[in-house]
């Protein structure tokens, strides 16, 4: 044990040259020793002059990756379980902690099919899932809620959410996997897809914002067929296509932040996404190898069965038999080892899903902020164009003051100008607006928190 910085103790005490110096040191020695030991720790420990920090014991953090159960502990605290019920949430906000809750459960899966005029029978056959919601927040008007969605519903869910809520942290819905609907086996795809919309509809629900929003609402308590409209923004749309309009049209522009320079990293700097990106594709790297071995033990294992079974069957010399019962042994160590393998590339994937999720995460935070900054440069854009009309038309209304008499065209030609800014300036003040309910709102009701 580390008493100090400077002073080094080592525990036990090192054997004693003399053996019976040694054997006189009893127990109740080595407990004083201990507590001599403790007793100078804790005083090094609490010295304002000390910034060592005593690391965590080995013994504390070790775990098996093989061991039965659902969760381990670090540092005698539970980690999270694979369990969509402890799945770790992306916002940890203040909020969470009160009085109200927003409970969500997908259950039953169930096959429905699709009344339309389809030749194959059957061949319009969807999943439906069991909602069941609990609540005791004012917005829902109620405490029990129960409902079936498609997962197509909730693909409509997400895109309003990500219309209505641009420049939120929102956590990003499942995959569709069509192809793994197809690879694995039904059951299991409809399994893993349950726990995937308990787990996204129960981020949204620690959401400090969306939990509160109407679209959540309606999509935990209307029955039948999801009453949410699918029309995009069209005020944000016509906003971020004036980003987009060629610079001949709007004349000579001031100087403002490109948008490379807003999603772009400063120079020596990483991007997140990208780390987090080669991280995944390492993990998923691993994956591959763990399972490669595994299937390579398994296959020499059956190679070496096979060749002790030829073995006994031929054999006619007494080393032949010993040779093939060494050789059984070989091959049930292989095939054992094949077994660990698969069960820890089984708990390499259950660790590293984390990974995947925070991957998710940092999509979303890549998004939000691609949407606050395509809204401050359309704020920007919109502004210079307007000091670039305002100063065309001040030359114009100049140009025409110098003549005598009233020249029709210049008129003409300053009435489009007067009409053009007053379009621009419309268009500049829902920008602000836009940009204001994305940065204000957000900023302190959801950024603290996410």
């Amino acid at each position: 044990m580390i008493a100090s910085t400077n002073n080094l103790r080592f525990w036990p005490p090192p054997p004693s040259r003399h053996t019976g110096r040694h054997r006189s040191i009893t127990l109740s020695s080595y407990a004083t020793i201990a507590a001599k030991e403790a007793e100078c720790y804790q005083k090094s420990a609490n010295s304002p002059d000390n910034s060592y920090v005593e690391p965590p014991s080995y013994a504390d953090v070790v775990f098996s990756p093989l061991d039965a159960g659902d969760g381990f502990e670090i540092n005698s605290v539970e980690s999270p379980s694979r369990d969509s019920e402890k799945s770790p949430a992306f916002s940890r906000s203040p909020s969470s902690s009160s009085s109200e809750y927003l409970k969500i459960s997908v259950s039953n899966p169930q096959k429905e099919v699709e009344t339309s005029n389809s030749i194959v029978p059957g061949g319009n056959a969807y999943v439906t899932y069991l909602i069941t919601t609990r609540t005791n927040m004012l917005e829902f008007g109620g405490s029990d809620f129960i409902v079936r969605r498609r997962f197509r519903d909730v693909v409509t869910l997400s895109d309003r959410l990500s219309e209505v809520y641009r420049g939120f942290f929102i956590p990003p819905r499942p995959d569709k996997s069509v192809v793994e609907g197809h690879v694995m086996q039904k059951q299991e795809f409809v399994e893993q897809r349950r726990v995937a919309l308990e787990r996204y509809l129960r981020r949204l629900a620690q959401h400090p914002v969306i939990k509160k929003s109407d679209e959540l609402r309606v999509f935990l308590q209307v029955q039948g067929r999801l009453p949410l409209p699918t029309s995009t923004d069209v005020a944000s749309r016509m906003l971020d296509g004036a980003v987009k309009l060629p610079k001949q049209l709007l004349g000579d522009s001031g100087s403002f932040m490109g948008p490379q320079d807003v999603v772009h990293p400063a120079k020596g700097g990483r991007d997140l996404l990208r780390i987090f990106k080669e991280l995944k594709q390492s993990a998923e790297s691993l994956v591959k190898a763990q399972q490669d071995m595994g299937e390579t033990m398994g296959g020499l294992g059956l190679a070496l069965m096979k060749l002790t079974k030829f073995e006994n069957e031929n054999a006619m010399l007494n080393t032949q038999r010993v040779r093939a019962a060494d050789m059984r042994n070989v091959a049930t160590t292989t095939v054992k080892a094949s077994r660990l393998y698969r069960g820890l590339n089984a708990q390499t994937v259950e660790h590293l899903d984390t990974l995947h999720d925070y991957l998710g995460l940092m999509l979303a935070v890549h998004n939000a902020f691609s949407d606050r900054s395509s809204a401050l440069l359309t704020v920007q854009t919109l502004l210079s164009e307007l000091s670039s009309l305002h100063s065309r038309a001040q030359k114009l209304e100049t140009g025409s003051s110098n003549i005598f008499g009233a020249d029709k065209s210049k008129i003409r030609k300053t009435e489009e100008f007067k009409e053009t800014i007053r379009v621009t300036e419309d268009a500049k003040n829902c920008a602000i607006r836009e940009y204001e309910r994305i940065k204000v709102f957000y900023f302190s009701s959801t950024l603290a928190d996410a």
